[in-house]
């Protein structure tokens, strides 16, 4: 299975089988993750250097500021826009598809996650694919969780240490876990 299909199967939604192709190519794909994230974490890289790795780990050029360690475990299925910055500690699940708008800043170690696992006994090997979509200068708070198939709407800011479980419209603060919205951002009789 080449990448290209392995990520139109992973963008489908469809649930993966344990032990198919696409669990197969899932795994060929994790073993070139860690060998760039690996080279990304060992040692210092200058602004440049982190760029050119983190273009071959996404496989698309990208201009990103990234503070290591950083860790995903695939990579291909990773959309950066421009300005984006990923603060140290950050883990990226990123087989069902993490897309992040222009100018986001992401807080230390955030997880985002895109798989969850199927519920039945006999399918908890099984993996169920759901992208997450952040908008153009979103903040993520250090600590947070981001789970399968969130969208963060442009502009919307999440406290440090909250769970994203559902989608958070654009230009509103949003917190807690699960994370709830308190606010838009534009209200500014509450600052």
């Amino acid at each position: 299975m080449t990448t290209s299909e392995f990520l139109e199967y992973m963008n489908s939604g469809r649930q993966v089988t344990a032990e198919n192709d696409v669990h197969q190519a899932m795994h060929r794909l994790s073993q070139d993750a860690i060998r760039i994230t690996m080279e990304i974490n060992s040692r210092y890289h200058t602004p440049e250097e982190i760029n050119a790795l983190m273009s071959e780990l996404v496989g698309e050029p990208v201009e990103v500021g990234l503070f290591p360690p950083f860790n995903t475990d695939c990579g291909k299925n990773i959309h950066l826009g421009k300005g984006v910055f990923i603060n140290s500690g950050c883990k990226f699940q990123d087989q069902g598809g993490i897309y992040i708008g222009d100018g986001a800043l992401i807080g230390h170690n955030t997880v985002l996650a895109t798989l969850n696992h199927g519920l039945l006994p006999e399918e908890r090997h099984d993996l169920i694919p759901k992208p997450i979509h952040i908008g153009k200068n979103v903040w993520i708070g250090s600590n947070s969780t981001i789970l399968p198939g969130v969208t963060i709407g442009d502009n919307a800011v999440i406290g440090a240490g909250s769970v994203v479980t559902k989608n958070i419209p654009e230009n509103m603060i949003a917190v807690g876990c699960p994370a709830k919205v308190i606010r838009s951002i534009l209200d500014q009789t509450q600052i």
